[in-house]
């Protein structure tokens, strides 16, 4: 492992990289305190986490991952870029980083991958244990739109008018962009340039269409892995005008968790932390400071041997 001053991601914060099967991932690294990771969208990476990163840096050491295949990460090829595989990473992630336990924060995909990884580390009494799951408009089961889009991406048809589409019209991913944001005023600035970097390294949407080919396999998975979870505390964050993953499918998903708290930002889409930082980063650190979640994941924590861990 090796770090360096990072790439335009403000005061405070370190790139770094970490060698993961045979490949570079790059993370950025923040702050001090309880470990939390981030973990991005599809088509998203550590850039997403650009206005969170420095608000939860007195309070936790923070870390934002570039997965394999995004961001600035390699880009290996026959890589297993499937739910359980990603998540299956960042356990390995936090293994190599000599964490014991950490918090969990994934946002679209990510907040999918964020599950997955809780689930693993609950089943596995050797890896590092999650606490806590903060989930930003998850990909989830129970949100119709997703679950009819993704697979279609997924067929010979759709992947070749994909590659086509997005080799003979650029403009599509500014257009794309803007619609993840309830009202294009709230665009931060320079976001789009911003998400638009990791396209100067080849391989970035092949590593999309990897994704969306295990899509349906993946949200059946996640269903049945869900009462594992039940115990541990979560948050889950949603944008009331989200055009990706419906704010309607986070009742049926809460009712999943035992110790659950929700927070609805109205008049915004799926990009709560760039859309209403303020309000978005003080639910976020509220819910991470309070004793009594503190005590509940640590509660949770407690039993680390023994035939009841699944349950």
């Amino acid at each position: 492992m090796s770090s360096s001053v990072n790439r335009g991601s403000g005061d405070g914060v370190e790139e770094c990289w970490m060698e993961i099967e045979g490949a570079r991932m790059r993370y950025l690294r923040a702050g001090s305190g309880p470990a939390l990771i981030l973990l991005h969208g599809l088509m998203g990476y550590a850039f997403s986490w650009r206005y969170v990163m420095p608000a939860l840096a007195p309070h936790a050491t923070v870390y934002a991952l570039d997965s394999l295949g995004a961001g600035f990460s390699d880009r290996p090829e026959g890589i297993d870029h499937s739910m359980r595989g990603t998540a299956l990473r960042v356990l390995r992630f936090a293994e190599n980083l000599g964490l014991e336990s950490y918090d969990l924060l994934g946002t679209s995909r990510g907040g999918a991958v964020a599950m997955s990884a809780a689930a693993a580390s609950i089943s596995d009494g050797g890896a590092p244990r999650v606490r806590r799951l903060v989930l930003v408009a998850p990909v989830n089961p129970y949100s119709a739109h997703g679950k009819r889009l993704a697979p279609f991406f997924a067929t010979r048809f759709g992947a070749a008018g994909f590659r086509w589409t997005t080799a003979r019209m650029p403009f599509l991913f500014p257009y794309f962009h803007s619609r993840l944001y309830a009202r294009r005023d709230r665009i931060p600035a320079g976001s789009l340039e911003g998400y638009k970097a990791p396209l100067a390294i080849p391989g970035l949407f092949e590593h999309a269409l990897s994704i969306v080919q295990t899509w349906t396999t993946d949200l059946q998975e996640l269903e049945s892995l869900l009462p594992r979870l039940a115990a541990t505390p979560t948050l889950l964050m949603w944008g009331d005008q989200d055009p990706a993953v419906y704010v309607s499918s986070m009742e049926p998903l809460a009712r999943h968790f035992a110790n659950v708290e929700t927070v609805v930002f109205p008049g915004v889409g799926h990009l709560p932390y760039e859309e209403c930082v303020p309000e978005f980063n003080r639910a976020l650190i509220e819910f991470l400071t309070c004793e009594r979640n503190l005590n509940a994941a640590l509660a949770v924590q407690l039993p680390q041997s023994g035939s009841n861990r699944n349950a």
